[in-house]
Order: structure tokens, then C-alpha cells, then sequence
């Protein structure tokens, strides 16, 4: 079986099943495991590397009003790697190669590919995902979907006896601000927190600063999509001067963290439950051990955001 990932975790979920040796192909984006990265890239982004946030946001919105792409396919090279399986998604428009693209490659590839298309929401919809690429390739998924439900209802059981629930904000972008969504609050709901602005089985929306301020969250959670905590922390270099931002109490506490949203959170993939572990710990750290072989979450203790990563 010779499989080509459109998307970072369909790479790690085929990975996660063992199939690693089967895969041909994967995008620009594929970073994990490891070994991934000396396949060959099947896509590239037209996003310039070193846009702004805003600036990143607007190709975006342009793209969802428009039918200009973000991410184009490599069709040659597709041809010559002749996949028996494609994985690709239709949960987010601007994070992989769009349908209609997919489609026409489909038109001109040796043999007829099957193509797996996933679109989690949630945990279960996880779940469903990993079983839709073990079906398609012709392996049980059952032992590893045993494995992670296990590590969250872990992480349940304990979250179940906590006396108080903070407050959380949970944002996947900051210029502009936008909530968490579809997972994110659920992480939230299980890891002992409850999620003022986001909505479980939701996308993510834009929101304004003052939504955040009335909220008034007891911790701040953030993982820019696709972006690490060094790029992460540049945009969060300027929230100092929003109004009313020093006052949150999530800041006046020091209770303000980053994710490399490369690797955690946005990925709806098996590392989603190495998120929601994360997650426990920096909500309740009393309750929850840091994953063996993970650092937590980066705390942004200086008022001074961007000036330390220690």
C-alpha cells in the first residue's frame, strides 16, 4: 500500500498506526514523526514565510471569500509516487490543498487512488479518523484508539474531584484575536477548566479584546496555528497595551501559557492527548503530571511579554 498525506496529522495518524514504512509522500507542513522528513513534499504554501499575523489572516480571509488557493499541489511528483491511498481533509478550508484541486489531480493519476477524507470535531471524531485511515489501508485500530481513550479518561477521572474550575480563554491566533474551537474547549471542559468563548464542535471565530476582558479568565492558554512559541510570543509582545489586559487576572497571576501550535492543539491528530495532558497540568497542577518527556507549557511570568522564553 503506498499512502500520500495531505495534511500534518493524517501523517501522524498513519504513523501512530504503524504505517509509517507505507507512506510516499506527505506536504510541506509534515514535521512529525521524525522520519517524515525526508519524504518527498507533495505541496508547498504561497503564504510568505515571514508575513505578519495580520497579514497572514487577510490571505486567509481573501482565500474563504475567493477561490484563490493557499496551498498548491505538486501534480508531477504526485503522478510518480502513484498513490493506492490519499488522505486529506474537509474541516478546514485554508489548511490543506482544497477538494476542487484533489479532484482534478484525481482525473489524471495512474490507477484510481482511494481517497480518505476526514473531518474531526472532537475527540470521538479523532477517534473516527484514525479508524477511517486504518480501514482504508486494511489494519485494526482498535488497540491504539484503546491506548488514547485510556490517557483521557486518565486525565478525566482526575479533573473529576477538583473543587474549582478556573476560568480559561484558549486563543489559536492573536492578530486579530481569534477563540478556541471544534476540540479546544472540550481539552478545556476535560482538563478541569471552563472555556468562556469558545464552543465545543465550533470553529474557531475572530473576537474582540473586550470579550476577553469581560470574561475576565483566571488563565490564558495560547497556541497560534502553525506557529512555535518563539513566533508565538513576538504577537504576544503586544497585548501589554491593549486596555484592561493587565488587569486579567490570568495576568496579574502569571497564569499565562504558550503552546507551539505547530505540534499541539491544532493538529487533530494522536497528539491531541499529549495536548490535553499539557493542558491539566497548567490548569491544575496539583492534580496532573507533566507527560514524561515533555516540558509544560512555556509560563509567561514578566508583564514584559517576548523579552524572556526561560
Amino acid at each position: 500500500m503506498r499512502i500520500v498525506s495531505l495534511l500534518p496529522s493524517a501523517t501522524e495518524i498513519v504513523c501512530a498506526l504503524g504505517l509509517r514504512d507505507q507512506l510516499v509522500g506527505v506536504t510541506h507542513e509534515c514535521d512529525y514523526p521524525l522520519s517524515v522528513q525526508s519524504l518527498p513534499r507533495v505541496t508547498r504554501t504561497l503564504i510568505p514565510v515571514d508575513a505578519a499575523s495580520c497579514e497572514i489572516d487577510r490571505l486567509v480571509s481573501e482565500q474563504l471569500n475567493t477561490t484563490k488557493a493557499l496551498y498548491q499541489l505538486d501534480l508531477p511528483l504526485l503522478k510518480e509516487l502513484r498513490p493506492d491511498v490519499i488522505v486529506t481533509q474537509s474541516l478546514c478550508d485554508v489548511c490543506a490543498v482544497s477538494p476542487n484541486e484533489i479532484q482534478t489531480a484525481l482525473a489524471q493519476l495512474p490507477g484510481t487512488p482511494r481517497v480518505v477524507n476526514l473531518e474531526p470535531q472532537s475527540l470521538d471524531g479523532l477517534f473516527e479518523a484514525i479508524r477511517q485511515v486504518a480501514s482504508a489501508v486494511g489494519v485494526c485500530a482498535d488497540d491504539t484508539i484503546r491506548r488514547l481513550r485510556g490517557r483521557v479518561e486518565a486525565v478525566a477521572m482526575r479533573s473529576a474531584g477538583v473543587s474549582e474550575r478556573p476560568r480559561v480563554t484558549f486563543l489559536e491566533w492573536l492578530d486579530p484575536p481569534f477563540s478556541s474551537g471544534h476540540w479546544n474547549p472540550e481539552l478545556v471542559r476535560i482538563a478541569g477548566g471552563i472555556e468562556g468563548l469558545g464552543k465545543e464542535g465550533q470553529p474557531s471565530r475572530r473576537i474582540r479584546w473586550e470579550e476577553v476582558s469581560a470574561w475576565q479568565p483566571d488563565g490564558i492558554v495560547i497556541a497560534c496555528c502553525g506557529f512555535t512559541i518563539e513566533r508565538a510570543c513576538q504577537d504576544l509582545a503586544g497585548t501589554h497595551a491593549i486596555a484592561g489586559w493587565q488587569e486579567l487576572p490570568a495576568v496579574r497571576s502569571g497564569r499565562v501559557y504558550v503552546a507551539d501550535g505547530s505540534h499541539y492543539f491544532n493538529r487533530p491528530g494522536p497528539r491531541l492527548i499529549e495536548s490535553l495532558e499539557l493542558l491539566a497540568h497548567a490548569i491544575h497542577p496539583d492534580r496532573h503530571q507533566v507527560p514524561v518527556g515533555l516540558p509544560a507549557l512555556h509560563r509567561v511570568a514578566s508583564p514584559q511579554y517576548g523579552v524572556s522564553l526561560g
